[in-house]
């Protein structure tokens, strides 16, 4: 109907709750699709909020930072519209305004234009807003530093540099000492951002971890907030993932044992963050992979490739299995006493799990080590032929040392479906096959 031409003047009317009012209903419009906020664009409305923005009072302002927030929001390209008619410099200046309401719509159009991509992210840093968004997350309004720490974490996001930036304006140790906070939505805000710091470089996680936020963010993995667990799960994880020695620091803070815990405690998504930590802590080496079995990490994984329903999630715990499993016959005995190869083998071979889930389920990792043969026994009767070379490998290599394992291995069939198996002439798993029968008299064999 024409409504954005008629709203335009408004922006411009003698009576300030005129123009508050058309700019709040141009932001309502802007903020319901991409579509709208482009019509505002097209419209040549952002000049006149932008040049009104500076001299306006309290109230016009909050309205036109909801404007520039709802078009920003929908697309780089929107956002790039913003940048080019010179509102993030007023948007600076809103942070510096005396009223907590006008840094923080201030602070959240920022936020939105920060987290597409890195040349916006950029282009924020530069217009000078980093130092007073770290100021904001200083102020005593909670709105204000929830706001100001989720803008920091999209600005943080993108890269090393833009990370650096932050930590150069001091961000970690304000935002390290609000983990203990009560509000939960601002330790939500807090942990991303932290997670977004640290998981760019070693460096940047060790300045997150000199920030002292060891031991006290494992009180959050028990917090009543799903979204407080599963970002400080997040962030325990970026930092286990860079070297051992970080992942060590945990172990020693009681961290696997409390992620675990928090595995246990819930359900979905959250539990993501926290297998894929536990995935990592034991790639590092066998001692870390060790500290996660002693921890009782294994069940935990293995409830969750039965409980969960998410292809994504099931890919994550078979793949911290495998990084548990794959050291020496000792880790993957520990992984296969929980009865857990069975399930992966399956996972495998349903045509209905996702590839990821079915590369994460191959078991070759743990396969590789593993002496236990009570547990690869029953695989014997289902695996497919990639699969079964391992298995009969590890057969192969027990059973001539072991004599009570060969009285078995005939006693539970296992022998006999050995003879069962079609294998090439000349081929890796026809050598194995060799080698097992090469234990036994031939009349056993026969």
């Amino acid at each position: 109907s024409g409504v954005m031409s008629l709203l335009r003047p408004l922006l411009l009317d003698v009576v300030p709750t005129i123009q508050q009012t058309a700019a709040l209903a141009l932001g309502r419009l802007a903020n319901y699709n991409d579509d709208l906020a482009e019509a505002v664009v097209k419209g040549d409305i952002l000049p006149q909020l932008v040049c009104s923005l500076s001299e306006q009072n309290r109230f016009y302002k909050k309205a036109a930072a909801f404007v520039l927030r709802a078009v920003g929001k929908h697309s780089p390209q929107l956002a790039q519209a913003i940048v080019q008619c010179g509102a993030l410099e007023m948007l600076v200046i809103c942070l510096e305004d005396f009223d907590p309401g006008v840094k923080e719509a201030a602070s959240w159009a920022l936020g939105y234009i920060a987290r597409h991509n890195s040349e916006l992210s950029q282009a924020v840093v530069d217009a000078g807003a980093v130092p007073l968004l770290v100021l904001c997350i200083q102020e005593p309004e909670i709105a204000l530093k929830r706001i100001a720490a989720s803008t920091l974490s999209d600005i943080s996001k993108h890269s090393p540099e833009l990370a650096q930036t932050v930590v150069d304006a001091g961000a970690i140790a304000h935002l390290a000492q609000m983990i203990l906070n009560p509000d939960a939505k601002l330790k939500r805000q807090v942990l991303s951002a932290l997670s977004q710091i640290a998981k760019h470089s070693v460096d940047l996680a060790e300045l997150v971890v000199e920030a002292e936020i060891f031991p006290v963010v494992l009180t959050c993995l028990k917090d009543s907030d799903e979204y407080v667990k599963k970002n400080g799960a997040t962030l325990i994880r970026e930092i286990a993932k860079h070297t051992p020695e970080l992942s060590q620091l945990i172990v020693n803070a009681g961290g696997v044992a409390a992620v675990i815990d928090c595995i246990g405690s819930c359900r979905g998504t959250v539990r993501l963050p926290g297998i894929m930590m536990l995935g990592y802590v034991a790639a590092h080496s066998e001692n870390l992979s060790m500290a996660v079995i002693a921890s009782k990490g294994i069940p935990p994984l293995c409830a969750c490739l039965i409980e969960e329903h998410e292809d994504h999630i099931k890919a994550a715990a078979a793949w911290a299995l495998g990084q548990v499993g794959r050291h020496t016959p000792e880790h993957a005995r520990a992984v296969a006493v929980a009865n857990v190869l069975p399930t992966l083998l399956a996972m495998y071979m349903d045509t209905r799990s996702s590839e990821d889930l079915q590369m994460k389920a191959t078991l070759k990792n743990i396969l590789q080590k593993c002496t236990y043969l009570p547990a690869l026994e029953p695989l014997l009767h289902d695996a497919p032929p990639n699969i079964m070379k391992h298995i009969v490998g590890q057969f192969s290599k027990v059973l001539p040392h072991d004599s009570k394992a060969r009285r078995l291995f005939v006693t539970t069939g296992g022998l006999k479906k050995v003879q069962e198996i079609k294998a090439e002439p000349g081929s890796l798993l026809q050598e194995y096959i060799n080698t097992i029968n090469n234990c036994y008299p031939e009349e056993i064999v026969r």
